[in-house]
């Protein structure tokens, strides 16, 4: 009996020290995220909340990461400040909001007659785009992680037609990015606004036009009742890449399968945010229309003028920054190359099938 004790006493610390273990194997982390956009676009807002339930799931919801929208901690163009500062753990963004602090960041979000988003996708994850990537947030004391993608997106609503590209000339046009100095070289004068402030500014003429996303989205902000004219496509964002910034302490101090989660989690919005824009998109389009709304495709004229002032930015940007040239060789090679193998089998499908459908 004394035996059975002193054995029984002896096992006692292991069986108490095994719970000790698996929390310091699994510790208790909570984050905030701030977002760049605001709770009603929900597919992209919505992303980064299932994104963070991915993560609580996978680490027996011992990493916990709380979402905010746009300006509830930090305006919407500020989340690179803020997580590079560490004011906050991670945020969620694109960065085509960040040019104007280095013209490579379009890379990896949009750039005008850029990759699609599987074409996107393929030169992230395996031509050297995400090397790239990295290398430039390290800069920023940032890890960067791809975080969803809305697909081609629209070309904006408009107070009145654009038949040519003499009807740019002087048009205020709320318009992000690189898409910015693409048109303000061919006449425009191109804002950045935020989401929350874009209709305002077009009901009291402040702006002539905007471009945000798509029908989804765009229906929501209800810009159909104040710049009817919606025009097709978005040819400066084929796609338009999210991206999770990371703290790079925070990140270092992250337990390895605590990162994989993270990875996981944002690894998943590549699939699911375009998705739900391809289910939403057109029964949000057909809305749109029977409010009023008139579909536009850009004149031929203005979308060579695009293309043209687009390379010449490119050519002009990379004789000034070794970055952003040793970057826009990779890209555009492989780009083209895309472009080339797409036109093959998706172009020549899709030109075909989606005329014969519409007759």
């Amino acid at each position: 009996m004394h035996r059975r004790l002193v054995l029984g006493a002896a096992a006692a610390p292991a069986a108490l020290a095994a719970p000790a273990l698996a929390q310091t194997h699994n510790p208790e982390i909570r984050w905030r995220l701030t977002s760049s956009f605001p709770r009603n676009i929900d597919i992209i807002f919505g992303g980064a909340e299932n994104m963070a339930r991915r993560v609580a799931l996978l680490t027996d919801n011992r990493f916990q990461i709380r979402c905010f929208p746009a300006g509830e901690i930090v305006p919407g163009f500020q989340v690179l400040d803020a997580v590079q500062a560490g004011t906050l753990e991670c945020g969620q963004t694109s960065t085509l909001f960040y040019t104007g602090k280095e013209p490579s960041f379009a890379f990896f979000s949009n750039l005008p007659f850029g990759l699609t988003t599987r074409q996107m996708t393929a030169w992230m994850r395996h031509g050297g785009g995400k090397e790239a990537a990295a290398e430039l947030y390290a800069d920023y004391s940032i890890v960067g992680l791809a975080a969803g993608d809305t697909g081609v997106q629209m070309g904006g609503w408009f107070r009145r037609e654009v038949k040519s590209v003499a009807d740019l000339q002087g048009l205020k046009f709320r318009v992000s990015g690189y898409a910015g100095n693409m048109f303000q070289r061919m006449g425009a004068s191109p804002t950045q606004i935020a989401p929350a402030d874009i209709y305002p500014a077009l009901e009291r003429g402040a702006i002539d036009a905007a471009e945000f996303i798509g029908p989804y989205d765009d229906e929501k902000l209800g810009f159909v009742r104040v710049a009817p004219f919606y025009y097709a496509p978005g040819f400066w964002e084929a796609s338009s890449r999210g991206v999770l910034m990371v703290n790079r302490r925070a990140w270092d101090a992250l337990p390895a399968h605590y990162r994989a989660a993270l990875e996981l989690g944002a690894s998943d919005l590549e699939v699911e945010m375009p998705s739900r824009y391809d289910d939403q998109n057109p029964k949000a389009l057909r809305r749109l229309v029977a409010a009023g709304a008139q579909l536009r495709i850009w004149p031929r004229e203005v979308m060579q003028a695009g293309w043209r002032a687009a390379h010449e930015l490119y050519d002009e940007t990379a004789a000034k920054d070794a970055r952003f040239r040793r970057i826009y060789e990779n890209w555009r090679a492989y780009r083209d190359e895309q472009y080339q193998w797409f036109r093959v089998a998706e172009h020549t499908y899709e030109s075909f099938a989606f005329a014969a459908a519409a007759r």
